[in-house]
C-alpha cells in the first residue's frame, strides 16, 4: 500500500498542526485544562479543520490532550505523581545523552553549547526567552549523543514538559544556578568523561525538579 499525494499532504499538514498547537501550549497560549475547539484552533493558525483534527489526534495519542467533560478535547493536566515520573525518566535519559555525547562530541559542538549557555545567562530577566535558549542548549546535547532512538525518547519527554504550567526559570536565581550546571556538563564533555557527564546531567535535572517542587508549594 502506498500513500497518495493527498494523503501525504494531509499527513504533513497534520504534523504542522501538531507542532503549532504544541508550541502554543509551551508558550502558554493554551494552558493545562483549556478546551481545544477545532474551529478556534484552525482560525488561530489559518488552517482548515482537517489537519487540525489530525494534529489534535496525534496530541491525544501522546497524552498531551485528553477528552474534556462533555465533548471535545482539552490540554492535559499532569498530577504530582506524573511530574515525579516525568523528571525521573528525564534524569536517566538526559544522563545517558550526556554519557554518549562525551564520547563523540566535537570541539565545534562544545563551543556552540558554550555560546548558547552565555545567551541563556543573558536571558535571566526573561524566563520565557531563557526557557527557549535552554531547549536549544539541550537539543545540541542530544545531537551530540548521535543516537536516534535516544533522541526520539528525549523529544517525547520534551513534548510532555510543555504541559508543565510555567518554566522553573521564573524562580529567582534559578537561571544563574542552571547556568553553572550547564557549565559543569560542558566541562565533562570537554574532558571526554562519560560517567562524569552522566552524573552532572542527572544532577542538573534533579535540581530542576527541586525548583519545580518549590514552585508547587
Amino acid at each position: 500500500m502506498t500513500m497518495n499525494d493527498d494523503d501525504e499532504s494531509l499527513g504533513t499538514r497534520g504534523q504542522n498542526a501538531y507542532r503549532l498547537i504544541l508550541t502554543a501550549i509551551r508558550e502558554g497560549l493554551y494552558k493545562p485544562g483549556d478546551r481545544l475547539r477545532e474551529e478556534e484552533v484552525a482560525a488561530r493558525f489559518g488552517m482548515s479543520r482537517t489537519p487540525v483534527r489530525e494534529g489534535l489526534g496525534r496530541l491525544q495519542e501522546k497524552g498531551l490532550v485528553e477528552a474534556a467533560s462533555g465533548r471535545g478535547l482539552a490540554v492535559a493536566t499532569l498530577n504530582m505523581q506524573q511530574v515525579l515520573e516525568l523528571y525521573a525518566m528525564r534524569e536517566e535519559v538526559e544522563g545517558a545523552a550526556a554519557r554518549f555525547a562525551a564520547q563523540q562530541i566535537t570541539t565545534v559542538e562544545i563551543e556552540n553549547m558554550e555560546r548558547l549557555n552565555e545567551e541563556f545567562r543573558a536571558a535571566n530577566k526573561d524566563p520565557a526567552l531563557a526557557a527557549r535558549v535552554n531547549r536549544m542548549f539541550h537539543a545540541r546535547l542530544y545531537d551530540a549523543a548521535r543516537n536516534r532512538y535516544l533522541r526520539q525518547a528525549l523529544d517525547d519527554l520534551q513534548d510532555t514538559i510543555a504541559l508543565l504550567p510555567e518554566t522553573t526559570f521564573v524562580e529567582p536565581g534559578r537561571t544563574d544556578t542552571a547556568y553553572d550546571e550547564h557549565r559543569a556538563i560542558i566541562a565533562s564533555l570537554r574532558e571526554r568523561a562519560p560517567e562524569v557527564a552522566y552524573r552532572t546531567a542527572a544532577e542538573h535535572i534533579r535540581a530542576a525538579l527541586r525548583a519545580r517542587l518549590r514552585m508547587a508549594n
